[in-house]
């Protein structure tokens, strides 16, 4: 790495959090009137994933921020109107649409490398595009078939075909159909202002380093690089043209950088209690939330059951901006459950209560039932909070 300049600013670590938490939506208002439209280019990335409890994450991202908005609303939100598409980000994520052309470094590196572990029979490739010219959007079933007669990741040639050109920027992914993707030319579905390749890989990679810097608020080197799963030297390039300032932060160990515009006002405003998905942005990276919120979280979906501490889907509790709790939820019927709650403290019991409720009514349950906590007294004192 290069020298650095003097960081512009010295943030204690209750900054840094508040900073934090400005930037991914959970402390000051929220512009309700940009809805879920408005979290994702607030967000920039909307992790998706299989794992699905109380809801998929992609559902939970919003919720989190604007409170109960329906679920048909969120989908209508991310994939109407051509304003989001899929692609490899931190993960696979659903992207604002503007942020087509960013990608374009990406997809450049996958053209390079075109077999991509996967052999295909002459004309598989350009026999997708036909068809998807013809009578797209499709998904991979309707394009032949998904797989083939082996196992899971057994993908049929034309399901390779059309996730190859989905890599390449050929195709598109414009929504999920009962978590099918459905597929579709670029040239249909992304609008002409930004269905380009013009921007060399510096200029992707300066603005997407702006952009994780902005929607982080502050980050360390692998905090902002990981934002959309960038390589450390890729990060090194850039940042000094980003825009993003160097910063000290009490208690970090590593440099860091911030969005000159988060310390421009003190971070103020109201603070929400909800549930997280594991995989939100605030707390999807690890090493970043033990060192802002000293909260220790890992999923445990892939861990062996009798390995896990927390539970299968352990969602963090947030309140007053700081991490308290988690629980494992599940739903039975009407009844959202409760199977493993975690507190940090009994302060933390009337919060648990009030998220453990509003996600209840969200998804369609009257009612709520802890199953397992900490001792037999946190159990009577969540169930207490709960009938009042």
């Amino acid at each position: 790495m290069t020298s650095l300049p003097p960081p512009a600013a010295a943030l204690s670590a209750d900054e840094a959090r508040r900073i934090a938490l400005r930037a991914q939506g959970f402390l000051g208002a929220v512009d309700r009137r940009a809805g879920v439209r408005g979290v994702l280019r607030h967000l920039g990335a909307v992790q998706l994933d299989t794992i699905s409890v109380l809801a998929r994450s992609h559902e939970l991202i919003p919720y989190a921020r604007l409170g109960a908005v329906g679920r048909t609303t969120v989908e209508d939100a991310y994939w109407s109107g051509g304003r989001s598409f899929e692609y490899w980000s931190h993960a696979a994520c659903i992207l604002p649409v503007e942020e087509w052309p960013h990608f374009a470094f990406r997809r450049r590196a996958y053209r390079s490398r075109p077999h991509w572990n996967h052999e295909l029979p002459d004309g598989t490739y350009e026999q997708v595009i036909k068809q998807l010219r013809a009578e797209g959007p499709l998904t991979a079933t309707d394009l032949g078939g998904a797989k083939n007669k082996g196992e899971w990741w057994d993908w049929s040639a034309s399901k390779v075909a059309v996730e190859r050109a989905l890599m390449y920027g050929e195709v598109v992914c414009t929504e999920r159909r009962g978590w099918k993707r459905v597929y579709d030319l670029a040239e249909r579905a992304i609008p002409d202002a930004v269905l380009h390749d013009d921007l060399d890989d510096a200029e992707c990679l300066r603005r997407l380093v702006r952009l994780a810097g902005q929607s982080l608020g502050v980050g360390t080197r692998t905090d902002i690089a990981d934002y959309h799963r960038l390589k450390g030297e890729q990060f090194d390039a850039v940042v000094a043209d980003s825009g993003l300032v160097p910063v000290t932060v009490q208690g970090w160990s590593k440099p860091a950088w911030a969005d000159p515009e988060a310390l421009a006002t003190e971070p103020r405003g109201r603070h929400r209690t909800t549930l997280l998905s594991p995989f939100d942005s605030l707390v999807w990276e690890r090493a970043r939330t033990e060192r802002v919120f000293g909260f220790a979280h890992r999923l445990e979906a892939y861990v062996p059951k009798p390995k896990r501490i927390h539970g299968y889907f352990a969602m963090p509790l947030l309140s007053g901006g700081r991490l308290i709790g988690r629980v494992d939820p599940a739903r039975e019927g009407r009844t959202l459950v409760a199977k493993q709650v975690s507190l940090d403290s009994p302060k933390a019991v009337r919060p648990m209560a009030q998220a453990l409720l509003e996600a209840a009514e969200w998804v369609g349950c009257d009612s709520v039932r802890v199953e397992r906590a900490g001792t037999p007294q946190e159990v009577s004192a969540l169930t207490s909070a709960l009938a009042t």
